[in-house]
């Protein structure tokens, strides 16, 4: 199936390993241009863009810290004088502290909602009058499902991706008008670098949490990805889709 994506402009956020690296491989495969967006891991970075010039695709890395406005708002406007515009923004950086919450401390809390929740209200506010002036723009957030269902040990991160949720349905009313669409994934456990050791010495217990009876895979999220950043997608918006081996059912 072509998704029609060739010559549109892409912004991964959180780029650099696990989900948001496979998002950012399955755009430029099907022809996007690619930013891929980096915090601190530029050897990543950088590694990711040279795999997706050498397979005949356009990337270029741009490091920010998305819960730092100004910086979101000058690599948006490189972007839009590197390649031309933006259409797609896929709003996957955030920060998840594992921990008890009477064992938080209130820079636990800033911490992760600067990088879940207003990371994503910077990047979508610098994005918008691209994805507006372009037509048919696509935003979509990638969000955890405990912000849907709750999960013990993950409160603070749960409360700030469900903000996204309310985000992103907001936004799909108020950019409707010009073909612009606002979705979230909500996922369940994807095996990636990170709680890498938490998941391995909990995974038989985990995985009985799962009717497929297995955690999942980058690539079992990224196509979704594609097709919801897509032009086959322009009727989709306002929606919270769970990618989640069935952990979760409503």
């Amino acid at each position: 199936m072509d998704l029609k994506l060739t010559g549109k402009i892409a912004l991964v956020t959180g780029a650099t390993s696990g989900v948001g690296s496979e998002i950012a491989l399955s755009l430029a495969a099907e022809g996007a241009s690619v930013a891929v967006n980096y915090r601190s891991s530029g050897e990543e970075a950088d590694a990711l863009v040279k795999d997706i010039v050498s397979k005949g695709g356009k990337a270029k890395a741009y490091k920010a810290d998305v819960a730092d406005f100004a910086v979101v708002q000058a690599m948006v406007e490189n972007i839009v004088n590197d390649f031309g515009g933006l259409n797609i923004l896929i709003n996957n950086a955030g920060l998840a502290i594992r921990q008890r919450f009477v064992e938080t401390k209130p820079d636990d809390w800033h911490r992760q909602i600067d990088a879940c929740l207003y990371g994503a209200i910077h990047c979508c506010y610098a994005a918008a009058p691209h994805l507006d002036a372009g037509k048919n723009g696509r935003i979509v957030s990638v969000i955890g499902d405990s912000s849907r269902v709750g999960e013990s040990g993950l409160a603070i991160v749960a409360a700030a991706r469900a903000g996204v949720i309310a985000l992103m349905k907001s936004l799909a009313r108020e950019f409707g008008r010009s073909g612009t669409t606002a979705n979230t994934v909500s996922l369940g456990l994807v095996e990636t670098p990170h709680d890498k050791d938490w998941v391995d010495a909990n995974r038989e217990k985990l995985v009985k949490l799962y009717p497929l009876r297995r955690l999942g895979l980058p690539e079992d999220v990224a196509p979704m990805i594609a097709l919801l950043a897509s032009p086959h997608s322009g009727w989709i918006t306002g929606q919270v889709l769970s990618i989640s081996g069935g952990y979760s059912m409503v």
